[in-house]
């Protein structure tokens, strides 16, 4: 990743830029399963969803080159320490590092507030995305098959998990995210 990259919380004013580089990957691929591109505002309530958790964003000289982010894995209390991960790249900057780094600081982020285990779905096939999360310690975990339909077509979600640290045998509570500033 290049020095002029550098990798920080989202604020609300980011969302603008968020949407632009998400909207493309919705409304033109079959890796976001949404079928209508989100707009601003539907952002920022993501953005401040509770739990609170990370977002981020890599920034390349006043320009978003992407975004990270963390969700919450499923709603009942025992599933506390878990959460869903993803990251998406404004196609000028793919493969270039910056999402390795983004999942760098988002891993640390979520370590240090107490999760345990992380989650990706990916939309199959997407070579891409597959090496990415599993250069940073995902390891597949399984595949449900013919589960979304776009584009005239059946889709695969296969499912990575990262589990954090060593499993506490009684954890404490995670922590909202707060981000500095």
């Amino acid at each position: 990743m290049g020095a002029e990259i550098a990798i920080r919380a989202a604020t609300e004013e980011d969302a603008a830029a968020i949407q632009s580089i998400y909207a493309p990957i919705v409304t033109g691929t079959f890796a976001s399963f949404e079928e209508a591109a989100p707009d601003v505002a539907d952002i920022v309530h993501r953005m401040l969803a509770r739990p609170r958790l990370p977002w981020l964003v890599a920034e390349d000289a006043g320009r978003l080159a992407g975004y990270a982010y963390a969700s919450q894995h499923r709603q009942r209390p025992a599933y506390r320490w878990s959460a869903d991960c993803a990251v998406y790249l404004d196609g000028g900057y793919r493969r270039r590092g910056i999402g390795r780094g983004l999942y760098r600081r988002l891993v640390a982020e979520l370590t240090e507030l107490g999760y345990v285990s992380l989650f990706a779905a990916i939309a199959l096939p997407n070579d891409a995305s597959v090496g990415l999360h599993q250069a940073m310690g995902f390891q597949p975990i399984g595949v449900f098959r013919h589960v979304g339909h776009k584009f005239g077509s059946w889709h695969d979600v296969g499912w990575w998990q990262r589990t954090l640290p060593e499993l506490p045998p009684a954890p404490g509570e995670p922590s909202e995210w707060a981000p500095p500033g």
